[in-house]
C-alpha cells in the first residue's frame, strides 16, 4: 500500500487520478497534521504502508515570509520526522520540493548537486526539509519540480484564463525563466520512482520540469493561443511587480539523472496544457 500525505493539492489530486489499481491511502491534514510533525510519524507506524509519498507542504510562498517558523515545521520538521519514520520501517520515503533551494542565477540548467542558496522564507524551509529526509538515512527519493499546473487548485493556468474573462491585454514577466511542470506527469513520476525503489532502484535527489523552457509570458501566450483567447500579452520584467518572497530568475532544472535512473523524460508541457484546457473550457 502507498501512503500519501495530502489530498488537496494538485500533485495530491493528481495521484489519485492515475493511481489506477494501485492501493492507495491518502491523508488529508485533518487525519495528518504537518504542523504535528511526530503524529505523522506515528500515522505512518501505524499504516505500515510499502511506500511513503510526502505531497503536501506549506506553498503561500509570501506569507511564508511573515510565518517562517510554521512553514519550517511543515516544510523542514514533518518531512523529517516522516523520513525516520520511513527508515525505521525499512520502506522508501519520496518527497517532492522545489527549484526554489536554488538562488535562481545565471542560464544554466540546475543539476541535483548544484549549490543550493534559498533567496526567501520558503526556499529555505524547503532545503531543511531535504537535508532532514536525508539524514534520516532511509531509502528515499527527493523530486524537485516546478511551475506546477493543472485543473486543480490554484495555478497560472486558471488565473490566465480568469483574468482573460475581462481583459484583453495583460502585463507578465518574461524575465523569469524556467519549465511549466504538469502536475499529472510528477505524479506518475513519483509513481514509478516508487516502484523502482521498493526494488532496491534509484535514490538520491532528482528534478522534474516541463519542456521547452519558457518565460512566464511565453507560457500566458500558449495558454491564450490554445484557448481561443484574443489576449495581448506584453513582456515585462519581475520588478514591475514586487512581492514579500524573491522569486528566482532562473528556475531551469536538468532532469538529466531522472531519464538515466527511472527512464523518465521532461513532460511537453503543451501537451498537457491542451488536455488541462479540455478540462477546464
Amino acid at each position: 500500500m502507498i501512503l500519501v500525505f495530502g489530498t488537496t493539492g494538485q500533485v495530491a489530486r493528481a495521484l489519485t487520478d492515475v493511481a489506477g489499481d494501485r492501493a492507495m491511502t491518502q491523508l488529508s491534514r485533518t487525519q495528518a497534521d504537518l504542523s504535528d510533525p511526530e503524529a505523522c510519524a506515528a500515522r505512518i507506524r501505524a499504516h505500515r504502508p510499502a511506500v511513503v509519498i510526502n505531497a503536501a507542504a506549506y506553498t503561500a510562498v509570501d506569507r511564508a515570509e511573515d510565518e517562517e517558523a510554521l512553514a519550517l515545521t511543515v516544510n523542514g520538521d514533518a518531512p523529517g520526522a516522516m523520513a525516520r519514520a520511513c527508515a525505521d520501517l525499512g520502506v522508501p520515503f519520496l518527497h517532492v520540493s522545489t527549484d526554489y533551494v536554488f538562488a535562481g542565477t545565471g542560464t544554466a540548467r540546475h543539476a541535483p548537486g548544484d549549490p543550493v542558496d534559498p533567496q526567501n522564507a520558503y526556499g529555505r524551509t524547503k532545503l531543511a526539509g531535504e537535508a532532514a529526509v536525508r539524514a534520516a538515512g532511509g531509502v528515499h527519493a527527493i523530486l524537485r519540480t516546478s511551475w506546477v499546473f493543472s485543473e486543480y487548485g490554484n495555478n497560472f493556468v486558471k488565473t490566465m484564463l480568469r483574468l482573460s474573462e475581462t481583459r484583453d491585454a495583460l502585463n507578465v514577466v518574461d524575465d523569469q525563466i524556467g519549465g511549466p511542470t504538469p502536475a499529472r506527469g510528477i505524479a506518475m513520476a513519483l509513481l514509478t520512482m516508487a516502484d523502482a525503489l521498493q526494488a532496491g532502484q534509484g535514490g538520491g535527489t532528482y528534478h522534474y520540469g516541463g519542456a521547452p523552457d519558457t518565460s512566464w509570458a511565453g507560457f500566458a501566450r500558449e495558454t491564450f493561443a490554445q484557448a481561443g483567447r484574443d489576449v495581448t500579452v506584453t513582456g515585462t520584467p519581475t520588478t514591475d511587480f514586487p512581492t514579500p518572497a524573491t522569486r528566482p530568475l532562473n528556475s531551469r532544472l536538468d532532469c538529466s539523472s531522472l531519464e538515466t535512473d527511472f527512464g523518465i523524460m521532461p513532460p511537453p508541457w503543451s501537451e498537457d496544457l491542451a488536455r488541462i484546457l479540455k478540462v477546464l473550457l
